[in-house]
């Protein structure tokens, strides 16, 4: 009883921070959403006693590639103005200048 109840406590929290992922407009929060979706998948895994699954889940997803996700994106420091400044449709760009 009480592992079904964690089991969909978990799951809720699992389907809440997957959605944060997809919808989140800052890439930061989308990682640190991913995160959260890794360490409650380890916590799945944990309840069904798959404890090698868990560790290794968090150890190198979280351990290394979203280290890896989050040093690449402060790195390359991409904001949506800057994205949005450098588009060829955006008004004051050469893309919309007719006489260029």
């Amino acid at each position: 009883m009480l592992i079904e109840a964690l089991f969909y406590v978990f799951g809720a929290v699992l389907i809440g921070a997957a959605l944060a992922v997809i919808s989140a407009r800052n890439p930061v929060y989308s990682a640190l959403a991913l995160v959260m979706c890794f360490i409650t998948s380890a916590a799945i895994w944990l309840l069904i006693e798959a404890e090698f699954l868990a560790v290794v889940l968090v150890l190198v997803y979280v351990g290394a590639v979203m280290v890896l996700f989050l040093f690449v994106v402060m790195m390359l420091d991409v904001t949506w103005r800057s994205c949005a400044r450098d588009s060829p449709a955006s008004p004051g760009s050469a893309g919309s200048r007719p006489w260029r």
